[in-house]
């Protein structure tokens, strides 16, 4: 495969997919590329008729295909397909996905794309293999508990992992039998757009599949308060969560999947693995710039190593690769806009404004787009900031303990709950802790998610509701209903 590209070359996708056709819309925003800051394409904006539409042909889709009642196995079989077409169509997907994005082109075929096809495929496993169950009741009566798709599922993707983000929707809730009307970021629609017209191409009904393009109050707003919408899953911030659930709750009562923000430290000990500790921590808040709810942006350290670890992942810091992002070199991802550049400079001022310390980075890096250089800040308080913001930047923050009961104080967030990593060579002490943190995941000498897609993600306190991935996906994507018969 050809890895390089010119960003002028693409052909992108035009207006939304809907019922397997492309329906063009005038009715537009400005993008612009944040590897060179120049603009290249609009994108329109759904109205509330535009997700009417979409909703009634998912629903028409739904009743002519029968998707929800077919023999599983058959869903199981059009997802696999599709699984096989994305890989098939790597080189296009990965271009379509870096032209607007922060992912780099480099980490797009084998990495973003290949991960989506192998979550397809882990959940069109699950269509012939979760379902109801018979359960006890007394003699002469028969319990039943059925499992039924919603219907149409409402979705809502954010634009740092583009396809992948839109993978963790459409496969469990395809799977499930479900329809889904989903609106990617408007700043990385391109890949979700492809995506949707591969499903097609897969023997995937037409119509089971829609693409609204649009922005959060307009297009947003439309979706999560459908009342032919049965169930919302979204990924993004929290304060964008609290809106939709404001949105849900004033328009009706439906459940909703909600993974959220994060704030997640590394709690390292005196007697883990500095090296191992050190590409952990650089890797986590280094990948994608840092953009990523689950981005270990705090370090909680005990005092006799810190000084060797700081060394050790500034010294990384230091080898990273920017560019652009459909450059085969390209290592380290900018920014997405040039509103979050000035946030995480507004951020980081103000730490430094309370005593924060830099060690390196604090600044923009000399070249076009939207780049941060990796940033590492010592000398911070619990009400720094830097230390209670979600930056969602390269913006990693040191803090230092004396005992067990401080570090467990100090990773204890009062906002979020995501992640969190903890290293240490005592398995006694791993467990211990990993019991006590707040978190929907913690990863003990390791940092991120890996390609075991059983394994569920989601977050404790304000960094969500419910789950993605694993077998609480497919469920969440299912409703129960309760039968009991007298014989």
């Amino acid at each position: 495969m050809t890895i390089s590209f010119d960003p002028n070359s693409i052909d992108l996708p035009k207006g939304h997919f809907i019922g397997g056709n492309y329906i063009e819309d005038l009715n537009g925003m400005a993008m612009r590329r944040p590897s060179d800051g120049q603009g290249f394409a609009d994108c329109p904006v759904a109205d509330a008729a535009m997700v009417d539409r979409a909703v009634e042909v998912a629903k028409a889709a739904l009743k002519s295909s029968g998707w929800g009642g077919v023999a599983p196995r058959e869903r199981t079989r059009a997802l696999h397909a599709w699984a096989d077409l994305l890989e098939a169509e790597a080189e296009t997907l990965s271009r379509l996905e870096a032209v607007s994005s922060t992912r780099p082109i480099s980490q797009l075929p084998q990495g973003d794309i290949a991960v989506t096809a192998e979550q397809i495929r882990f959940f069109a496993e699950m269509a012939d293999k979760e379902g109801g169950a018979c359960v006890p009741t007394r003699e002469g009566a028969l319990g039943m508990i059925l499992d039924e798709p919603y219907g149409v599922v409402g979705a809502i993707t954010p634009w740092n992992f583009p396809i992948s983000m839109a993978g963790w929707k459409l496969g469990p809730a395809l799977a499930a039998g479900n329809a889904v009307v989903l609106k990617p970021s408007e700043m990385t629609p391109f890949s979700t757009l492809y995506l949707a017209e591969l499903s097609v191409r897969a023997g995937i009904p037409a119509g089971l599949v829609n693409i609204v393009l649009g922005d959060g109050p307009v297009t947003g707003n439309a979706i999560t308060g459908h009342p032919d919408i049965a169930k919302v899953s979204f990924t993004g911030s929290t304060v964008a969560g609290q809106a939709i659930m404001t949105n849900i709750a004033r328009t009706g009562v439906k459940p909703m999947t909600l993974e959220l923000g994060g704030k997640s430290p590394h709690v390292v000990f005196a007697d883990a693995d500095i090296e191992l500790t050190a590409n952990c921590v650089a890797g986590s808040i280094l990948y994608n710039a840092g953009q990523a709810c689950v981005a270990g942006s705090r370090v909680i350290v005990a005092r006799e190593v810190a000084p060797a670890l700081a060394e050790a992942v500034a010294a990384r810091m230091a080898r990273i690769k920017p560019g652009a992002t459909w450059e085969n070199e390209t290592q380290y991802s900018p920014i997405i806009s040039e509103r979050q550049i000035a946030r995480i400079e507004s951020i980081v001022e103000a730490a430094k404004a309370r005593g924060a310390e830099v060690v390196t980075g604090a600044h923009r890096l000399d070249r076009d787009g939207y780049f941060y250089a990796p940033t590492l800040l010592t000398g911070v308080g619990a009400d720094s900031p830097a230390v209670t913001e979600e930056i969602f930047g390269p913006v990693l923050t040191f803090q230092t303990f004396e005992d067990e009961e401080e570090a467990l104080a100090l990773a204890d967030h009062p906002t979020y709950g995501l992640c969190a990593g903890v290293f240490t060579r005592d398995l006694s002490r791993a467990i211990r802790v990993t019991k006590r943190i707040q978190a929907g995941t913690v990863w003990v000498n390791r940092y991120g998610r890996s390609r075991d897609h059983i394994l569920p993600t989601g977050g404790y306190k304000s960094s969500g509701i419910g789950k993605d991935l694993g077998r609480e996906a497919y469920h969440a994507n299912r409703r129960s209903k309760s039968v009991l018969i007298d014989l």
